[in-house]
C-alpha cells in the first residue's frame, strides 16, 4: 500500500508540473500589434518594417506582425498608447534615445520607458553629418565657419527635436557658438529630398540611409559623429579630428512591452529577438546597414535606460535645452 500511495503521489506531483509548466508557456494567439513612434517613412518605421519582413523570411512566427504609427508628440503618444495596454501580451513597441529624451524635455508628459516592461536592445546606429555635393563645404569645420557668419541662416533638417541629430546639432552648436536653423521632416526620404534641393544644407543621418547618393557624388559626408573613422566611410573624419569636442549619441533601437505583462511573455519576446539575432537575415541587415549589433535582456535594458536618461539629461542641457523633469 505504501508503495501505491507513493507512486500516486509522484503521479499527482508529475501532473501538477506539466500543468504548471503549460501554464507558463505562452504563445501569441492572434496578430502582433509593434508600435512606433515615427511617421510612414521615419527611421523606426523603416526599422519595424524591417523587422517584420525579417521575421516573414525566416518564419519565426505563427501569427502576423502589424506595424501601428503613434507619432503625436515625439514618442509620447506611443508610450501613453502603450501604458493604456497594460497587460496586453499581443502589443510591443520600437524605442529609440527619443524615448528616453523626449518625457524630459515635455511637461506633457506623464510616463517614461521606466513605466513600460523592458524586453531587448536591439542595435546602436551611429550617425553622420552630410552636405550637398555642390555646397562649399568640405568639412564640418567650413560648414560652422559660414553659420558662425550668417547666425540661424543655414538649416539642418532632422526629425524631432529630442531625436539624436536634432540633439547633436544643438550640441554642435553649443560647442562652437554657431547658430543654424532646425526643420523637423519626419521621413528620411524627405530630409534627403531637401537637402539635393538646396532647401536645408545638412543633415545628421545614419549612413546607410545616404549610401547611395554619396556613392552617385550627389552627397558629401563632412564628419563622423563617432569615437573612430566608420569602416565604410574611412576618409571621413571623424568630429573629434577636427577639433570639436562633444559626446557621442548614438541611437539605441530595441523592443518595450506595455507594462503589466506577465514573465513568461517576456521569456517568450527575450529569446524570439535572440533568436532572429542568429539568422542570415539579421547578419545581413547588420551589414547591410553598418550597425551595431548589441543585443541584451530585459535584466540588463533596466539599468541601460537609468544610464540613458542621465546621459540624455546631460546632454540635452549641455544643448541649452530645457528641461521639465
Amino acid at each position: 500500500m505504501k508503495f501505491h500511495a507513493r507512486l500516486e503521489l509522484l503521479s499527482l506531483l508529475l501532473a501538477s508540473a506539466l500543468i504548471a509548466g503549460c501554464a507558463q508557456t505562452y504563445q501569441p494567439s492572434r496578430p502582433i500589434e509593434l508600435v512606433v513612434h515615427s511617421a510612414l517613412g521615419g527611421g523606426s518605421d523603416v526599422f519595424a518594417r524591417e523587422l517584420v519582413a525579417m521575421v516573414e523570411k525566416e518564419k519565426l512566427l505563427a501569427q502576423p506582425i502589424r506595424v501601428v504609427n503613434k507619432i503625436v508628440d515625439a514618442s509620447l503618444e506611443a508610450i501613453d498608447y502603450l501604458v493604456d495596454k497594460k497587460g496586453d501580451d499581443h502589443t510591443i513597441a520600437v524605442f529609440t534615445n527619443t524615448w528616453v529624451a523626449t518625457p524630459l524635455t515635455s511637461a506633457k508628459a506623464k510616463y517614461s520607458v521606466k513605466d513600460l516592461t523592458p524586453i531587448v536592445r536591439l542595435v546602436l546606429e551611429p550617425t553622420i553629418a552630410v552636405v550637398n555635393a555642390k555646397s562649399p563645404y568640405r568639412s564640418m569645420n567650413d560648414f560652422i565657419a559660414a553659420a558662425k557668419q550668417n547666425p540661424d541662416s543655414l538649416k539642418q533638417a532632422g526629425g524631432s527635436v529630442t531625436a539624436i541629430e536634432s540633439l547633436t546639432g544643438l550640441l554642435l552648436q553649443s560647442a562652437t557658438g554657431a547658430k543654424w536653423t532646425f526643420v523637423p521632416t519626419p521621413a528620411i526620404k524627405d530630409r534627403i529630398a531637401n537637402l539635393l534641393s538646396g532647401n536645408v544644407q545638412i543633415i545628421i543621418p545614419q549612413p546607410q540611409d545616404v549610401n547611395e547618393h554619396i556613392v552617385s557624388g550627389r552627397l558629401r559626408p563632412i564628419a563622423a559623429l563617432t569615437e573612430k573613422r566608420l569602416t565604410v566611410l574611412p576618409q571621413v573624419p571623424t568630429i573629434k579630428e577636427q577639433g570639436i569636442d562633444v559626446p557621442i549619441i548614438a541611437n539605441a533601437r530595441g523592443i518595450l512591452a506595455p507594462p503589466g505583462v506577465a514573465k513568461e511573455v517576456v521569456a517568450f519576446w527575450e529569446d524570439f529577438f535572440a533568436r532572429l539575432t542568429q539568422t542570415a537575415s539579421w547578419g545581413k541587415y547588420i551589414t547591410d546597414n553598418q550597425v551595431e549589433d548589441v543585443f541584451i535582456k530585459s535584466a540588463e535594458l533596466g539599468p541601460f535606460f537609468d544610464e540613458q536618461t542621465k546621459l540624455m539629461r546631460s546632454v540635452l542641457q549641455q544643448a541649452g535645452v530645457k528641461l521639465a523633469r
